[in-house]
């Protein structure tokens, strides 16, 4: 793919669309001028530059593995990450993969790469090369617990959650990585700066005191956590919302209040509620739970904020599944978003029972209010 017909038939897939659809024709036609194992890796390639559009800006320059595609940090995200290291001089990557952040992290430093994987070592400096930074990248194939890292200023490392296999990859358990969280950790007692990239599903409680970990959203679909050494770290827990970067980080404050549904419903993004801080956004917006324990909150107004999404609620009620369809049929709700939490429920199987006829486009949220089963219709804001 670097040289010769390779490198010519995959410039030539550049401007190509492929689809489901259109593989097969496109395949056929390659195949009488290129040899058929040649014409399978382009196409594989080309595809998954297309997918890594949705990560990078310049995916149609970069070489990926779905793997590695899979694991990448997206670009905005990298670009956010890097500014914490804006002090360091010499930063190693520790477990580079295809150099999904390399490529951002060396556009500000000298990076040290390390990865054991030959062929993703050789794609994180084709993709650096591709954002015109590979004169400030050192690659070294190895085990990252045996790299070398004297004169290393910070080090930034994002620990497997897949093995090798001989069949192909399988996923760690939950939680797992290799190295194992507990190894990234005591990166911090050889090079004080260490920021350490982590599943989203990562407990709170498993980076000891004076570390912070930062859950990190794009939109509302929440990508990943960091866990930031003390020389790094602010408090002890944030919630970033990307692109805008907005975050939400602990204050102390008043106990929320409890009370019934208001005219307005706040559904707390992902990083806001995996961070722990939902109370502080209701204090910060002067919204009230509606339940002790679940994440959604209330308010009078109708507050447009980062930190969640906010419903006009038309319709709030003890959950009464029969007189469902009724309720929406006289509120002329013809399509129907789902949300549930803290109400058990199959949501397929009440979508297919509704037979929506109706103008209207509505949410509806299973939930508990006080503990008790209950139901809300709402609808987006408008304005």
């Amino acid at each position: 793919m670097l040289t010769g017909p390779g490198a010519g038939l995959l410039a030539s897939l550049r401007h190509e669309a492929v689809t489901p659809d259109t593989a097969l024709a496109l395949g056929t036609r390659l195949r009488e001028t290129y040899p058929a194992p040649l014409v399978a890796a382009a196409l594989a390639q080309h595809q998954l530059r297309l997918a890594g559009r949705a990560k990078f800006s310049r995916a149609m320059d970069m070489f990926f593995t779905r793997a590695g595609l899979e694991q990448a940090s997206a670009e905005v995200v990298a670009r956010h990450r890097q500014a914490r290291f804006g002090g360091a001089g010499v930063l190693a990557d520790l477990c580079c993969g295809i150099g999904g952040d390399l490529a951002v992290l060396a556009g500000e430093h000298q990076v040290l790469a390390v990865d054991r994987d030959p062929l993703h070592l050789r794609m994180a400096a084709l993709n650096a090369a591709a954002y015109g930074v590979a004169g400030c990248v050192r690659a070294v194939r190895a085990d990252v617990r045996e790299a070398d890292l004297a004169g290393v200023d910070a080090v930034f490392i994002d620990p497997a959650r897949r093995m090798e296999r001989s069949t192909g990859q399988r996923r760690l358990g939950p939680g797992a990585s290799e190295p194992p969280l507990d190894w990234c950790v005591g990166l911090a007692g050889r090079v004080p700066a260490v920021g350490i990239k982590a599943a989203p599903g990562i407990a709170r409680d498993t980076v000891p005191r004076g570390w912070e970990l930062e859950f990190v959203a794009i939109g509302r679909d929440l990508k990943e956590a960091a866990a930031w050494s003390p020389c790094l770290a602010g408090p002890a827990t944030r919630a970033t919302i990307l692109p805008g970067g907005h975050t939400l980080t602990p204050e102390p404050g008043p106990p929320v209040p409890v009370a019934a549904p208001g005219p307005f419903l706040l559904d707390p993004n992902p990083a806001v509620t995996r961070a722990g801080l939902v109370e502080e956004l209701a204090r910060q917006l002067g919204a009230w739970k509606i339940d002790e324990q679940i994440a959604f909150l209330c308010a009078d107004t109708a507050v447009r904020t980062p930190f969640a999404r906010t419903l006009q609620v038309i319709d709030s009620g003890p959950w009464n599944q029969k007189r469902l369809p009724a309720r929406l049929r006289a509120l002329d709700v013809g399509a129907l978003d789902i949300r549930r939490r803290g109400l058990a429920g199959d949501v397929d199987q009440l979508h297919r029972r509704l037979k929506l006829t109706g103008s209207r486009r509505a949410t509806l949220v299973m939930t508990r209010v006080a503990d008790r089963p209950w139901g809300l219709v709402c609808v987006d804001l408008t304005g």
